[in-house]
């Protein structure tokens, strides 16, 4: 298990946790990263993550990439 934030380019993960605060995990589950949910990142910019989950494309930053717990 590691956080989403180290997952290299190309990798399809599944989501096993989501962690922080209440509304950063409402936040989080609304955009698809919910647990069992496969997670492929696309590619890393300055920090931000893009990933395909959930049939859709979304950009995140590293300090919520990191509390997504994936294997």
């Amino acid at each position: 298990m590691m956080p989403l934030a180290m997952v290299n380019a190309g990798e399809s993960n599944t989501v096993i946790r989501v962690g922080g605060n209440e509304k950063t995990r409402r936040f989080l589950e609304n955009l698809g990263f919910v647990v069992g949910a496969e997670a492929t990142v696309v590619s890393r910019i300055d920090g931000n993550v893009i990933i395909n989950i959930k049939n859709s494309r979304v950009a995140i930053g590293k300090e919520m990439a990191a509390k997504i717990m994936v294997k």
